[in-house]
């Protein structure tokens, strides 16, 4: 059984393929033993290798690769949720339960929040070992390659929430990466009467446009507040979900919102972006701006909305790699070329 290992963002080598032992050996009672067999570069992955702050702290050696599904192996004795063979795919984020935001009923802010992938080994592995209470059943026709998506599409149901897009209400999305793609498709199954996707490469709008957003947006190209003013035929849209991380297209969010208007910021920016708010807008515009951290609670309806078919992922990957070029992996991940990035551990 062999793992990809992180080996620190200040090494020059930072990931080398190890031998990690027969991983069945030493299964606790309610653990699960997982032939990894999809594993998504996230872009979490992507600061941990840049050396900036993900969602938990890292510490090398360690596999990463929180977004994974496989076929479980073997179980615990106790173990019941699933059975050898099973198709799955793992919720990594677990809680203490016990720590104030735990109690509150915000354990997505855990203060001791543990990421399968990112505090212990993960899904850039042969195998993985996780507990059965992070493991859910996928359907067996479902290929692992969109299994392995569960968890960012967990994430986007709990941002969506936030959102709280009703009927019928217009929704820019600003970025058209996994994460928007996914976004744009959920709103239009909340009911909302246009989706528009902002989106300065063209391959992701021409495959926005594939998935049925409404309309597409070149921002660079374009001036953004003209073309929504042409589409909705006003100064802005009802819900504006932003999922890029930099400072422009969060103004571009602020700006765009109307009277009364909601503004998710959902992308995970890096620890010292700031912004430069412009607070008489939203004086006058009463604005809600909210921001959306992790999956709390969302992963089982992630699940289901796979399991239905009802979404469509499969457009999004656009590169697969072995578990050997993982460091290819993640830079593609990071190229405009790219959608969604996955890693193929057993191949």
């Amino acid at each position: 059984m062999k793992g990809s290992f992180f080996l620190g963002a200040d090494k020059d080598k930072k990931f080398e393929v190890r031998e990690m032992g027969d991983l069945g050996l030493f299964l606790g009672d309610h653990d699960v033993l997982v032939k990894n067999m999809a594993a998504g570069i996230c872009g979490t992955d992507v600061h941990i290798y840049l050396g900036e702050k993900g969602s938990a702290d890292v510490t090398p050696p360690v596999v990463l690769g929180h977004e994974y599904s496989g076929i479980v192996e073997k179980v615990g004795p106790a173990v019941r949720a699933v059975k050898v063979g099973d198709h799955v795919t793992v919720d990594p984020n677990m809680y203490c339960g016990k720590c104030r935001p735990c109690r509150m009923g915000r354990k997505q802010n855990c203060e001791n929040l543990f990421a399968l992938g990112v505090n212990v080994n993960g899904g850039f592995a042969e195998y993985s070992v996780c507990p059965d209470t992070q493991c859910f059943k996928l359907n067996d026709c479902v290929p692992f390659d969109i299994g392995a998506m569960t968890e960012p599409l967990s994430c986007v149901l709990h941002g969506a929430d936030l959102a709280d897009v009703k009927s019928g209400e217009s929704v820019l999305v600003i970025g058209g990466g996994t994460i928007g793609l996914m976004m744009a498709q959920v709103m239009r199954l909340s009911g909302a009467a246009n989706v528009i996707v902002s989106e300065p490469v063209k391959m992701r709008r021409e495959i926005a446009l594939s998935l049925g957003v409404d309309y597409v947006i070149d921002p660079v190209n374009s001036n953004l507040s003209e073309e929504i003013r042409k589409i909705t035929g006003r100064d802005g849209v009802d819900k504006v979900i932003e999922c890029v991380g930099n400072k422009s297209a969060a103004l571009d969010a602020i700006s765009s919102a109307d009277l009364g208007g909601t503004v998710l910021f959902f992308s995970v920016p890096k620890v010292d972006a700031k912004l430069e708010l412009p607070l008489f807008d939203v004086y006058k515009k009463e604005l809600k701006i909210i921001g959306s951290m992790i999956n709390p609670d969302t992963y089982q309806r992630s699940v289901n909305l796979i399991n239905s078919g009802k979404i469509k992922l499969m457009p999004l990957i656009t590169h697969v790699y072995s578990k050997e070029r993982l460091e290819d992996a993640i830079r593609m991940q990071m190229s405009p070329d790219s959608i969604k990035v996955v890693v193929h551990p057993n191949d």
